[in-house]
């Protein structure tokens, strides 16, 4: 407890507070995910007790001081995206979980990316940057981290035999491959009532309802609202550029140089 307090000991006590309680209730899941048994999410636990830390790693790295809101949704979205979303399946409870964290995603990244640029240029008197320049960085910061982690979950769909583009039914498809004469020209299957699929030796081992896509509709949809999630900040950030008492709420997500 004493490291731990060292480790927070310049950050706010609400941040220590909730980064205590979730760590307690990432260690009780996984004593219950051992007990269980699966291995797979107990490494999922150790891994968000990891990312928990990363807050403060960007604090001394950077040497900037995260402010409080901000330090605080990072651990509620990381317990969030790992714990109830993946161990406890609240992705596949709730419809629109995965939406509201990635769009929460875009819009911290977006103040990540705009508190960067924005600290470089208040403090250089060779640069002076556009408020709507900054505002566009904060925004392509946002949305690379966005595209980098469908990268990391194709990655691990591909190569370890993972879901994390959870796939869905849909009952339309549009596609060239099936065109009879190979001129791309779109054959549209609609009204897909089920689909039954075989093994190599032509026998049924699954029927599903409509037809199953392989992760396209997730991965599009987690970059819309990222895309939205970045594009809000970006918004106000340039708002807080050009009027800082007026729009100060943006100001609270912003990270500041240490003194």
């Amino acid at each position: 407890m004493k490291k731990l307090r060292e480790l927070y000991k310049e950050s706010s006590r609400v941040s220590f507070a909730v980064y205590i309680i979730l760590r307690l209730l990432v260690i009780l899941c996984m004593i219950r995910e051992l007990m269980h048994g699966n291995i797979e999410n107990a490494l999922l636990c150790v891994l968000s007790l990891i990312l928990f830390l990363l807050p403060v790693f960007i604090e001394k790295t950077f040497k900037i001081d995260l402010p409080t809101p901000l330090e605080v949704i990072i651990l509620i979205f990381i317990f969030s995206a790992e714990i109830l979303g993946e161990i406890n399946n609240f992705y596949g409870l709730f419809h629109n979980f995965d939406d509201i964290l990635h769009t929460i995603n875009g819009f911290l990244s977006a103040s990540v990316g705009f508190s960067l640029i924005y600290l470089l240029n208040e403090n250089t008197d060779k640069l002076k940057l556009s408020p709507i320049f900054v505002s566009l960085v904060a925004f392509c910061f946002s949305m690379t981290i966005g595209v980098a982690w469908e990268f990391f979950e194709y990655g691990m769909d591909r190569y370890f035999g993972m879901d994390m583009q959870k796939d869905e039914y849909v009952e339309t498809i549009k596609t060239v491959t099936l065109d009879p004469e190979q001129k791309n020209q779109v054959v549209v299957i609609d009204d897909i009532d089920h689909t039954i699929i075989y093994d190599k030796n032509n026998e049924p081992i699954a029927q599903v309802d409509h037809y199953l896509d392989i992760g396209l509709n997730d991965t599009m949809n987690d970059l819309i609202v990222n895309f939205i999630g970045a594009l809000v900040f970006s918004f106000f950030g340039y708002l807080y550029i050009l009027n800082q008492k007026r729009y100060a709420l943006a100001g609270i997500f912003l990270t500041k140089k240490k003194e």
